[in-house]
């Protein structure tokens, strides 16, 4: 299997995934521990992650991708979110928890 293809399976075999440094227990960097953070905050009980720093294919390739640039990466429902500052956005306004409350009931 290619990477794009394990990056595919990955961001359509989970509702939730986030791409990052680290794992949720113990990020490697701040970025990736706000993002795991707001999302916890908003409800994610099913968050699946992928640590880049273990899969140097992925880290390479997960921008081509996904055409963003850095890490932590969220995709909801196979969709691109964006990077932890997006993330934070969303989760100061709410619309974080309605996005991972719809994940949940699916």
């Amino acid at each position: 299997m290619s990477v794009m293809d394990r990056i595919k399976a990955e961001v359509e075999g989970h509702p939730i995934v986030l791409f990052m440094k680290g794992t949720a227990q113990f990020p490697m960097c701040g970025f990736s521990s706000r993002a795991v953070q707001a999302l916890q905050a908003a409800g994610a009980t099913h968050l699946h992650t992928v640590n880049v720093l273990e899969d140097p294919e992925i880290r390479a390739n997960l921008p081509r991708y996904s055409n963003w640039p850095t890490f932590p990466q969220l995709f909801i429902n196979g969709e691109l979110i964006g990077g932890c500052d997006i993330t934070l956005e969303l989760a100061e306004s709410g619309e974080l928890a309605r996005m991972v409350s719809e994940t949940q009931t699916q």
